[in-house]
């Protein structure tokens, strides 16, 4: 009698793969961050904030002179220099400037921000007499807008919802908030989530990708009527995580 014909081995069965633990974040110790816009009240908060937690800081504006001022005023880790040399010295920039000057700005940067880690923490708000109100950039976001003028740049959102006036008092010694990190990559993303939890209290968690920034952003002009109304600084924290 002959024996059926023995069938071919397959592929091995797949083993089912283990999900990374989200609060599993790489080292960012030894990353120079760089702020555009470090003179201005958000970015001064922010550099004073990483530079605390032991991160090398460069603070970025047009003026040389005026960003080395204000990294002195700032304390140790923190240097200053223009934009360009700002972006070039620094692993991670992060944009802190005016929503009117964005554009321009990054525009002007392109160059010396390829490659680089880009976090976009701008808010493109108006101001009436009814108070904050958000605008809707053509991109549909200031992040979006960065990412499109960056097309050789890693883009990502993060850092909108800080009081500037938490970040710079040194009597303040944790910023309890969480921090919503949007972007493509989510290596990039878990670089900026860590950054976020050097600073004690804060939480660095990823919300999603570039094109739900808008919301975001437009966040902070609802915490402006709040911080008005209860005369608070308030931020976000999310829950149940």
């Amino acid at each position: 009698m002959t024996e059926p014909a023995a069938k071919p081995a397959g592929p091995p069965a797949a083993q089912p793969t283990a999900r990374k633990d989200p609060w599993e974040l790489p080292d960012v110790s030894a990353l120079t961050v760089g702020v555009l816009g470090g003179t201005g009240d958000q970015g001064r908060g922010l550099a004073y904030r990483f530079a605390r937690a032991g991160l090398k800081v460069v603070i970025g504006s047009r003026s040389a002179e005026r960003a080395a001022s204000a990294a002195g005023e700032l304390g140790p880790g923190v240097d200053g220099a223009d934009n360009a040399e700002c972006a070039r010295r620094s692993d991670v920039v992060i944009v802190a400037v005016p929503w009117e000057g964005h554009a321009e700005t990054l525009t002007s940067l392109r160059a010396e921000l390829a490659g680089k880690l880009v976090v976009d923490c701008v808010n493109p708000l108006g101001f009436d007499k009814k108070g904050a109100y958000a605008l809707v950039p053509e991109e549909g976001s200031a992040a979006e807008q960065a990412a499109a003028l960056l097309p050789e740049s890693r883009v990502t959102a993060a850092f909108h919802h800080l009081s500037a006036v938490l970040l710079q008092d040194p009597a303040v010694e944790r910023i309890e908030t969480d921090v919503m990190v949007l972007g493509e990559v989510r290596a990039d993303c878990e670089i900026v989530q860590a950054l976020a939890s050097r600073v004690p209290g804060m939480r660095g968690v990823f919300a999603g990708r570039l094109r739900n920034a808008h919301q975001v952003e437009s966040l902070v002009a609802n915490l402006i009527s709040v911080n008005r109304r209860y005369k608070a600084h308030a931020g976000v924290r999310l829950t149940d995580i």
